[in-house]
């Protein structure tokens, strides 16, 4: 049967880990283990909460009893009253205990928090490997020399690692930031309605003490160090902001990154991967279509967009609590890491498989290579003893000419031959050549490639495996 509506996003682009993160299946667990820590943590703290009682709990942590919980919302119209209740018809002895004290914000925030961290782990690793990856083909092309462009319009000579530096660059940037917002995000703790700990100081019989270890306990069995220091009934809404800002730059990156292989897959200085049965186009058999690139940008808007949601959401809260936020964040925030994830899976893809055309980027370089060494063909021959002024004049006259006929009959660049004919210049053909090698061009584009990227491996060597368990493509 396929008559709902289920989410590319699942079904075409993210893998199976980020999936698995987001499922029902470990929400609701991580409800249920929730609910344990915070048990186990008041029976800690003295409160009359049995071993049998927890026992009970921790033998139905995995066993959703989804069709109990859904009859049981119907019914009352909230997610984690029928989990509850779902909960508690598994467990009959600990049923008077789960959620002691507690707010539905204790579940489902600190459940947020603890998934996001996971899948900032993750996509932190994917990153990793990615950068690693980048590293290998820099090096491997660091001193190919390649055409430049300024305004998408022929410029310096560059090489294709260095090239391949500023794309590393955006993404060395983006884990920097992934690491920082991993950083940021603590455990919402346990305080109740209002974030003032008033039912759990009743509990605990007026106990601050009590109540301030008890949320100490809690972030110790879910693994945090810390818990925010204030909060409302919610974890702050900026945390999401952070995270799917994080999120977006890794996209605004794989889109640049993505849309370079675009321009350079037209002028057929390179192909992205392309399987031997693959299809290009439905009409046009013979084409090569960028699409994997293209699936990079289109997923990458789609982050761009959800960081937006975010930002709505931090900013339009109402003092303690609002519930203006849960519907957009159970959209927002999964679909950005799904969606991150696929790209990042697409982005190695690209990166692996990428066919480079050293014939072909030679060619486009030496189209222009004439009218880029103009200058050094002036300052060779002023040396030689020629009239600085002269040769100028000469040289804009026979380069016009060149782009007169290269624009108007589609002819060659004979900018070169000209100038080797022009006994104003007095070269030989071996001088001209010297000059013109194209390598003289690009500064110190190999160099800064080589150090850059061994400044990168240094930072990331180790950091994660350059293979990744799955591909999306």
């Amino acid at each position: 049967m396929h008559d709902k509506y289920e989410s590319p996003l699942c079904g075409r682009y993210a893998g199976k880990k980020m999936q698995e993160i987001f499922s029902p299946d470990r929400k609701y667990s991580t409800w249920r283990r929730l609910w344990l820590a915070l048990a186990e943590s008041e029976q800690a703290l003295g409160l009359p909460i049995t071993d049998e009682q927890l026992d009970e709990m921790r033998a139905h942590l995995t066993d959703i009893n989804y069709d109990v919980a859904a009859a049981r919302e119907k019914e009352v119209r909230h997610d984690v009253m029928a989990h509850i209740y779902a909960f508690g018809v598994l467990c009959p002895k600990a049923k008077p205990i789960i959620h002691l004290g507690a707010t539905s914000c204790y579940v489902g925030d600190n459940t947020d928090l603890i998934l996001m961290r996971e899948a900032l782990g993750l996509v932190l690793s994917e990153l990793n490997g990615l950068i690693l990856e980048l590293c290998d083909l820099a090096e491997k092309y660091r001193d190919l020399p390649t055409l430049a462009y300024t305004h998408f319009q022929p410029a310096q000579p560059t090489t294709f690692g260095k090239r391949v530096t500023l794309w590393l660059q955006d993404f060395v940037s983006d884990a920097r930031r992934i690491r920082s917002a991993l950083g940021e995000i603590k455990m919402l703790g346990c305080r109740g309605a209002t974030g003032t700990s008033a039912s759990f100081l009743e509990l605990f019989d007026g106990d601050a003490s009590k109540a301030v270890r008890l949320e100490e306990l809690v972030a110790e069995k879910l693994g945090f160090d810390e818990v925010f220091d204030v909060s409302g009934q919610t974890y702050p809404r900026k945390l999401d902001y952070t995270v799917l800002s994080a999120l977006s730059g890794i996209a605004q990156s794989a889109y640049k990154f993505s849309n370079d292989l675009r321009l350079m897959s037209h002028l057929r200085e390179v192909d992205e991967p392309f399987e031997a049965g693959q299809v290009g186009s439905s009409a046009m058999a013979y084409k090569r279509n960028p699409m994997r690139s293209e699936r990079v940008a289109s997923l990458s808007r789609h982050v761009i967009a959800l960081a937006q949601d975010a930002a709505m959401t931090a900013s339009s809260q109402w003092f303690e609590r609002t519930l203006d936020d849960s519907a957009n964040k159970r959209i927002s925030v999964p679909e950005a890491f799904l969606a991150v994830d696929g790209v990042l899976a697409l982005c190695r893809n690209l990166v692996r498989g990428i066919t480079v055309y050293p014939k072909v980027i030679a060619r486009h370089l030496n189209d222009e290579l004439p009218f880029i060494a103009t200058e050094n063909i002036l300052m060779y021959c002023v040396k030689k003893g020629g009239d600085r002024q002269t040769l100028h004049e000469a040289i804009r006259e026979l380069s016009t000419a060149a782009a007169k006929r290269m624009k108007a009959e589609g002819s060659d660049n004979t900018l070169a031959a000209d100038i080797l004919a022009d006994s104003r210049f007095g070269l030989s053909a071996g001088e001209l050549e010297s000059i013109m090698d194209s390598r003289g061009f690009t500064g110190l584009a190999c160099m800064q490639t080589e150090k850059y990227v061994e400044k990168v491996r240094r930072e990331f060597a180790g950091s994660s495996s350059a293979e990744s368990a799955e591909i999306t493509v």
